[in-house]
């Protein structure tokens, strides 16, 4: 039955959000043994898109998606580590400037350490991006999370620039309280708790289960009981793209990954069971945060989002990490909270995509949207007067970026092609498309091969989905000003 309550009239905003954790790591997407007590408790009570996507696989591309609801080609932050400009807004830039705006945890769009883009509140976690600061004077300043450990007795280990800082292997393994996730999780309940009263908009943002995928959970799970996929550690064909094929190639001939030995199937376990901890200590830092939302009296004027910037290989396809096309780099969670609509699970069907969360929320907060956001609403779906039956998503690569480490060890004649842009297409049915000018296209058939094992690009009887799919993305080309149309085919 429809919750038929009126929304209020300025309702605050929590969006939690993770760095590199796939779709399949909740129970609400069918993971029955991982330990999420607290996000599984916030999915019976949310909508849960079952086929959401980012719009980048990489995460300053993703990020500037869920911030400005922008494709990464149209805001300019087409690879790691390029900066969001600064006339570019935010959704903290868009709403009433009466509601009190908070940023906790990783940025990863530029300039780590100090406030803006409309945020007034800002608690920061990163000191390995400085070599990209904008302004010298910006060095001056460390992260509140190093503040936090050197107040604790620890010291630096890592020299950048000729400042001392903490690793993220020193930091990964503190114990729990002193991790990044327990930081963060602490300053987003006193934000709330320090807000009571006040409209807000805070965003937080964990580090986990990103690399070093280490901590003090490593032990939790049993590798050898570790669930994984057909596709664990066996490469693609010789029918996939050169790019998926050196990739699987370059993990399968590393000897160690992540500080774990990974010559045999063992100690690739051992780094997906670990992995899987780092999700369950983002839920224990989870917990504390809802719960200051309940106390505070805060629960039924919220609107909480949970998502991540991308997924992570784990194994899959004989990769990690992410950076490909695939479904486990791409998919990630989302769950979307909203008292007044309903307060028991419903699950989305239908593919969406991350451009359409600054219109939502937008309008889901009665705040107008700006002419020049690309994705749309979606209150409809969530209203239940809308499905996504009919949705496209588009997934964009825009060159080299984190590649090209990888790429530098492959021959000469390859390192253009591995290097090269690319366009996904996935369709409501359940077809999805892999686009490049210089390497071998991909076509999968989501609904019959969920594991795309088998391209299906060079079969004559695809021809003509082939085009036409490839029609919907030039028309998307079109549409957004996307200007890599002369790379593709």
């Amino acid at each position: 039955m429809k919750d038929t309550r009126q929304p209020p009239r300025q309702p605050n905003l929590l969006f939690i959000f993770t760095d590199e954790q796939r779709c399949d790591t909740m129970g609400c997407y069918g993971n029955d043994w991982i330990e999420t007590p607290h996000l599984n408790r916030l999915a019976d009570r949310s909508f849960v898109f079952d086929r959401a996507y980012v719009t980048q696989t990489v995460c300053t591309p993703s990020r500037s998606t869920i911030m400005t609801g922008l494709y990464p080609h149209t805001n300019g932050c087409v690879a790691n580590n390029v900066p969001l400009r600064p006339e570019t807004p935010t959704l903290a830039e868009m709403i009433d400037p009466r509601y009190a705006r908070g940023y906790v945890g990783k940025w990863h769009l530029g300039d780590e350490v100090v406030p803006q883009h409309g945020f007034d509140h800002w608690v920061s976690i990163e000191d390995n991006y400085r070599e990209f600061y904008s302004r010298p004077e910006h060095l001056e300043r460390l992260s509140d999370y190093h503040h936090f450990l050197v107040e604790r007795g620890l010291t630096p280990d890592k020299e950048d620039g000729g400042t001392k800082v903490f690793s993220r292997d020193l930091a990964a393994r503190q114990a729990e309280p002193l991790t990044k996730a327990a930081f963060v999780g602490r300053e987003a309940e006193r934000f709330i708790r320090e807000h009571q009263g006040q409209p807000f908009a805070l965003y937080v943002n964990f580090l986990e289960p990103h690399m070093p995928f280490t901590g003090p959970l490593d032990d939790l799970y049993d590798p050898r009981a570790m669930p994984v996929g057909p596709t664990f550690r066996q490469a693609p064909g010789e029918d996939a793209s050169l790019l998926h094929r050196r990739m699987a190639e370059h993990f399968l001939s590393r000897k160690r990954l992540y500080g774990v030995e990974a010559t045999d199937e063992a100690g690739w376990r051992r780094i997906r069971a670990q992995y899987m901890a780092l999700v369950t200590m983002v839920d224990r830092a989870v917990e504390g945060i809802l719960a200051a939302l309940d106390q505070t009296g805060a629960a039924d004027n919220t609107i909480v989002v949970f998502t991540s910037d991308h997924g992570d290989m784990m194994g899959e396809h004989a990769m990690f990490a992410k950076t490909v096309l695939y479904e486990q780099a791409m998919r990630v969670p989302l769950l979307m909270h909203v008292p007044w609509l309903s307060r028991e699970k419903r699950t989305i069907g239908g593919p969406v995509s991350q451009i359409d969360l600054v219109p939502t929320l937008l309008d889901l907060m009665g705040q107008p949207a700006p002419g020049h956001l690309q994705g749309r609403s979606r209150t409809d779906v969530l209203a239940g007067d809308a499905v996504l039956d009919d949705n496209d998503v588009i997934v964009e690569w825009n060159g080299a970026d984190s590649r090209e480490p990888f790429a530098k060890t492959c021959p000469q004649d390859e390192q253009e092609i591995l290097l090269g842009p690319w366009r996904s297409i996935i369709t409501a049915d359940g077809w999805k498309l892999n686009l490049s000018g210089l390497d071998q296209p991909e076509l999968y058939d989501l609904a019959a091969d969920p594991d795309e094992t088998r391209n299906l690009f060079g079969e004559p009887g695809q021809q003509s989905r082939i085009a036409d799919l490839t029609a919907r993305i030039r028309a998307w080309q079109e549409q957004t000003d996307d200007r890599v149309s002369r790379q593709l085919p």
